[in-house]
């Protein structure tokens, strides 16, 4: 079960309470900026993990300036898209998670807050790549600022087109079963607190473990980008 910190308590609570039950999941980026990017990814992350658990969720985006601008910089940046959440009448929603920034709106029901981020790139955020920017972020746990840095695209691109490619690899060999320990690991990290910090830590080690096959790498990284959304599969059937 996902358990996020409701940033109201400081405790974590069952972003899904109800089994099966509707979960609203509603976006408050407190403008087009870094850290209005990292709400709206957060948002992206939170909808996706429920979705893995089964949970059916609506996912919002409130905003009372630039809306349109922010959809074009989600949609960019692999966040899927919202639904307009201003004025939205409610469904019966079982939960609500408002994500927010962590001095910004304070709207009634579990609040997800997001750090600062600090942008310290020699080109704007629009302008960088966008992949190698979002995986920048998901190395940071979201309760923590991050500085994003030319030196942070630069390891987070390499860090991509290594994968991408050791998966367009390793695909050519016979499937294997998603380990089961792997799973598991995967599982805690994401399901407790959303740390996406603790997922690329999993396939960190997975990537120089001798261990397992090949064909259970290629499973795992697939697995895990249903959560990050890195594109990891990108380069399948890619020349060798």
């Amino acid at each position: 079960m996902l358990r996020i910190t409701d940033a109201r308590t400081g405790e974590l609570v069952a972003a899904a309470p109800a089994r099966r039950g509707l979960t609203r999941v509603e976006a408050h980026p407190p403008g087009l900026d870094p850290t209005g990017l990292r709400v709206l990814l957060a948002a992206d992350l939170l909808v996706r993990a429920l979705e893995l658990g089964g949970t059916p969720v609506w996912a919002l985006l409130s905003a009372e300036r630039q809306y349109e601008e922010l959809r074009a910089a989600a949609a960019a940046l692999g966040v899927r898209p919202f639904e307009d959440g201003e004025g939205a009448a409610g469904l019966g929603e079982a939960q609500v998670l408002h994500v927010v920034d962590e001095n910004g709106a304070e709207p009634d029901g579990v609040r997800v807050a997001v750090a600062p981020v600090t942008w310290a790139a020699p080109v704007p955020p629009g302008e960088a790549d966008q992949a190698a920017l979002r995986l920048a972020l998901l190395a940071h746990p979201r309760s923590t600022p991050a500085r994003i840095d030319a030196d942070a695209l630069t390891e987070a691109g390499d860090t991509l087109g290594r994968w991408r490619g050791a998966v367009a690899d390793w695909a050519r060999r016979p499937s294997r079963p998603v380990p089961d320990e792997v799973r598991a690991d995967l599982r805690g990290a994401w399901e407790g607190d959303l740390d996406t910090a603790g997922v690329l830590g999993v396939l960190r080690a997975l990537e120089t473990d001798p261990g397992p096959a090949d064909g259970a790498r290629f499973e795992t990284y697939a697995y895990a980008d249903r959560l990050l959304g890195l594109d990891l599969a990108r380069d399948l059937g890619t020349p060798a």
